[in-house]
């Protein structure tokens, strides 16, 4: 069943913030096999048998879902369609071709990538150039809404057409089944699109490409993955011509070998019938070809087996990356092979899963207690078909890759030896259980988007779909039969393989070698339990009461929806909604302080900080590890943000946890605890990963971008090593204790929740908080970058092939002035097309340039509209060129009617399809408890983003688009600066 393979229950309250430090920054190189795809789980055919059983659910006992229906074309597409109305009037399309790099010949790779582009170029019933705008006047979003990707195993294009009605529907199916059965794939089309692919190539180079390419040449040696990422060589993609790239179309996009899934707001049988229309047709040209062979993982003649190990060490591989810190991967790795998706099977994967979240929790606690690593954690997938593989991936602390290795080790050693007790597999067990019944509650909102993923991700891992209370069902099949033998025995047999393989990064030849390496990887290891987990009794009603509770002095209606906004005794607002719009959903915001407003210079590098170890420093008695016991089978969080104006707390819940997530904010601000750990542990993250910022354009435009568009505010800076090194607990305290101490405070519950149970829980937590006066703001520190027609240049240290730019022209900012925002957003989109048509589709020179309009709302300046790509140095004088001569062209010329079409409708159709849901209302209403202003705002906000004219336009781009206020930012190599010269 798929849901197993996206629901990893962390069982972890607050670790998400460190978490995105520790693995998101662009520094931790864990196995990327060319680009982000679903990966295969164990694989079966579909066998010609049960002919009265749906076909994806043949050979399974898993309860079909009733909500779809399945059926095939005479041709040999399979279907899979179902009625949904989240959100209203949305049809959501994926068409799924089992066919990706997987299946390419030598000469031949890259080609299933580059014909995913193709076909958005020229096809049937689409000229060259009309695809784009044509699915812009239809309402859908050029990236968002029509897209496409490429994985080792399948080619999928995802459409998400809004406003559907009768028409819409017919021209979606017609004009979607040309571009995959018809696409014109000429040589004109060939020469012009491969361009972009390099470009896209180029984009993602890099350090972080090269990790994963010989992350993924390591692990696959010998078999098909190895030298088969999506994107390609620049030598395949320069040999493709039309006959050749026709060649592979036709030997694998085929009706036999086509999955369609249609979800959303149309009458199943009317989808049917469009189907059988416009795609059964396409007829099935010779026979089939048989899929390649992928191959096995076999262990090399120098494989060596430790004492004890249940896997052999085989191929292991140093990297030496200069700016990458020390990483450490391998995996244990077994033949892939096909299974029925039963529900016996599901069962042990879920008791795979949990044994797993045991793991993974020792060694969290372990680096929480000062391990020697910053993270580690163990997973288990099959991927691409072509091998079922254990993971271990560990990011040692300073450096030092062989204490973390033997620390990690030693940890997972003591899982294979000793069973776990009672108590740890009930807390895993009981978040599992948590996580699916969310998904029983909120099923009624399932996105139609995310259900037609669902088959599409079902049929790439050979595998059924499942109905949310079917899953829960087979959890709890399994209640007292996952015993501690049963945990020990599956964790044994997940750390057991044909080959071990591994792959190390270190900063410096020294650092490490091959030989040392395997040295580690087979040196005995003596199991350590004491990073067992210790179960305490924790529970929310034995914590401290917050005080007094307080009462509602004012409750006024909004005059929107049926949102209410409260005043309590105390002076806290609050805004109030109580909707059943998204069933089983409660989101929390707390917003409080002056955000940005509440620094001064000095207080850096305590702001970044505070992002990643503020809440993880600990509320009152609670530490980090109190916190997480606490929620164990709960749904609460504990998100923190800081804006311009306020810092945000935020949570998903749901209404049984509502009260017990209101006591968790209102504690951190009245009683805020400062454990060390959490701070030293995003010290050193932070440190850690700072040099990789450097490997590439695009990191040094996260690293100092928006430092330089506000006239270099020290607020907004990265923090350097040297300045984490001299941060300490008692700064840390003093910039923070006070922002949590300040007001105003301003609490929005909004979602399907008791009215009277959640004002009451308000009233029991914030309502007991003293009044709090309003903190003074500091002096705004941030300007606007001075005008200049030579770019500021940054260097970075990747790739010689790699450049960044951006040109920005000054706006302004203010919510008195919020109409001019969205108008303008209208003009930059259209600045966005025909940037993109000059840089991508004309000149090559870019893959996926853009422009975008900030305007602060809570501002008085700071606004300005930023067009960026990314391209070879040689190229960056013609962006600046291109970009200023639109911004003139724009200024000169109102834009066409058709080019405001293709801006309006996919703007109009967003709005509505958002408005829909909590998420919108949450956003637009945010802060109006305390600005009414906002609340009329929002009224507006339909016409202002989709009702204009040329001439409106025109006249915000003589305000804005003046070349002479134009300032440029780029990024290059080093010793490259004057590239940029023109």
């Amino acid at each position: 069943m798929t849901v197993l393979n996206r629901v990893a229950p962390a069982g972890a309250l607050i670790i998400a913030a460190l978490a995105a430090t520790v693995f998101a920054l662009p520094v931790f190189a864990p196995p990327a096999f060319a680009q982000p795809a679903p990966t295969a789980e164990a694989v079966r055919e579909w066998p010609k048998v049960q002919l009265d059983r749906p076909w994806i659910y043949r050979g399974s006992d898993i309860p079909p879902d009733p909500e779809w229906q399945f059926g095939e074309l005479s041709n040999g597409i399979r279907y899979a369609v179902r009625f949904n109305e989240v959100p209203q009037d949305q049809l959501s399309i994926r068409v799924r071709v089992d066919a990706g790099s997987l299946n390419e010949t030598d000469s031949e790779r890259g080609f299933a990538h580059l014909i995913e582009h193709l076909t958005f170029r020229e096809s049937k019933y689409l000229k060259p150039g009309e695809t784009i705008p044509r699915w812009q006047e239809l309402g859908a979003t050029f990236g968002s809404d029509t897209n496409a990707e490429t994985t080792p195993t399948h080619t999928v294009y995802k459409l998400d057409v809004p406003d559907m009605n009768p028409t819409k529907l017919e021209e979606t199916f017609k004009l979607l089944s040309g571009m995959v059965a018809a696409p014109t794939l000429s040589e004109a089309g060939v020469r012009a699109e491969v361009p972009i692919v390099l470009a896209e190539m180029r984009e993602v180079g890099g350090a972080g490409k090269r990790v994963g390419d010989a992350t993924r040449e390591t692990y696959f040696a010998g078999m098909r993955l190895a030298d088969r990422s999506p994107i390609g060589t620049v030598a395949t993609l320069e040999g493709a011509t039309q006959a050749s790239v026709r060649a592979f179309h036709k030997r694998w996009y085929r009706p036999d070998n086509t999955v369609i899934s249609v979800a959303g707001d149309a009458d199943p049988a009317v989808m049917i019938q469009m189907l059988e229309k416009h795609f059964g047709s396409w007829k099935v040209q010779g026979k089939a070809e048989p899929s390649p062979d992928y191959g096995d993982p076999v262990a090399g003649p120098n494989a060596q087996q430790a004492a004890g190990a249940l896997a052999p060490v085989d191929r292991l591989n140093v990297l030496v990356e200069p700016d990458l810190p020390t990483n450490i991967s391998y995996v244990v790795m077994r033949p892939w092979e096909k299974v029925a998706d039963t529900i016996v099977y599901n069962q042990g994967r879920l008791t795979d899963q949990l044994a797993m979240a045991i793991v993974n929790r020792r060694l969290e606690g372990r680096a929480r207690a000062g391990g020697s690593y910053l993270a580690a954690q163990v997973g288990q997938d099959s991927v691409s078909r072509s091998a079922e593989m254990t993971f271990v991936s560990i990011r040692p602390l300073d450096g030092d890759w062989r204490a973390a290795l033997d620390d990690v080790r030693a940890v997972i050693a003591d899982a294979l030896a000793t069973p776990p007790s009672e108590a740890e597999i009930a807390r895993e067990f009981s978040e599992f259980e948590n996580a699916f019944s969310i998904g029983v509650e909120t099923q009624a909102v399932q996105q139609a988007s995310d259900l037609s993923n669902n088959i599409v991700e079902a049929v790439d891992i050979r595998e059924t779909v499942a109905a949310p209370d079917t899953v829960l069902t087979v959890l709890h099949g399994l209640k007292g039969k996952v015993t501690p033998d049963v945990i020990q025995k599956r964790t044994r047999e997940l750390f057991t393989g044909s080959v071990l393989r591994g792959i190390l990064n270190v900063p410096k030849a020294s650092d490490g070698d091959v030989a040392a390496f395997r040295a580690a990887m087979l040196a005995p290891v003596e199991a350590d339990g004491s990073a067992r987990v210790e179960e305490k009794q924790i529970a929310f009603a034995d914590l401290p009461s917050l005080g007094t509770p307080g009462t509602v002095v004012s409750a006024e209606p909004s005059g929107i929806l049926e949102i209410d906004t409260l005043t309590l005794s105390n002076g806290v607002k609050a805004l109030v909604w109580a909707s059943d719009a998204e069933p089983g959903r409660v989101s929390v915001r707390v917003r409080f302080g002056n955000g940005y407003g509440a620094f001064k210079a000095g207080d850096a590098p305590y702001i970044e900080l505070g992002e990643f170890a503020l809440m993880g420093a600990g509320i009152g008695p609670l530490t980090q590890n109190d916190l997480d016991q606490l929620a164990t089978g709960r749904k609460l969080g504990l998100d923190f943000g800081i804006e311009d104006s306020t810092f945000v707390f935020g949570a998903e819940t749901r209404a049984a946890d509502l009260a017990d997530q209101l006591y968790l904010f209102a504690a951190k601000l009245a009683t805020p605890r400062w454990d060390e750990s959490p701070l030293q542990r995003t010290k050193a993250a932070m440190a850690s990963g700072y040099d990789s910022f450097g490997t590439n354009p695009q990191g040094v435009f996260e690293r100092d971008l928006d430092y330089l568009l506000r006239g270099k505010d020290p607020r907004f800076g990265t923090s350097t090593p040297a300045m984490l090194a001299k941060a300490d607990m008692a700064g840390f305290r003093r910039v923070w204790e006070p922002i949590l101490a300040s007001g105003p405070i301003q609490v929005e519950i909004f979602g399907d929740f008791d009215r009277a149970e959640g004002i009451a829980a308000l009233n029991r937590t914030f309502g007991a908080l003293p009044p709090r006066e309003a903190a003074p703001l500091q002096p705004d520190l941030s300007k606007i970058p001075a005008p200049s027609d030579k770019p500021v240049v940054l260097t970075h240290r990747g790739d010689a092939n790699q450049a960044a730019a951006v040109i920005g022209w000054p706006t302004s900012a203010g919510r008195d002035r919020i109409q001019i925002s969205r108008q303008l957003s209208i003009l930059t989109e259209v600045f966005n097309n025909r940037l993109f048509d000059a840089m991508r589709e004309r000149l090559g020179a870019s893959y996926a340039p853009n422009v975008g309009s900030r305007w602060p709302l809570d501002r008085r300046s700071g606004g300005m509209i930023l067009a960026h790509a990314q391209l070879q140095p040689k190229d960056v004088p013609a962006f600046y060129e291109e970009a200023r001569k639109i911004a003139a062209a724009l200024v000169a010329a109102p834009p066409t009617a058709e080019e405001l079409t293709r801006v309006t409708e996919p703007l109009r159709q967003m709005i509505s399809r958002a408005s829909s849901g909590n998420g919108f209302w949450l956003r637009e209403l945010a802060g109006s408890a305390r600005d009414p202003q906002r609340l009329k705002d929002v009224r507006t906000i339909l016409n202002d983003y989709s009702d204009t004219t040329p001439e409106a336009m025109q006249i915000l781009a003589k305000a804005f688009l003046d070349n002479s206020r134009a300032f440029e930012i780029a990024v290059v190599p080093e010793g490259m600066e004057g590239t940029v010269a023109r």
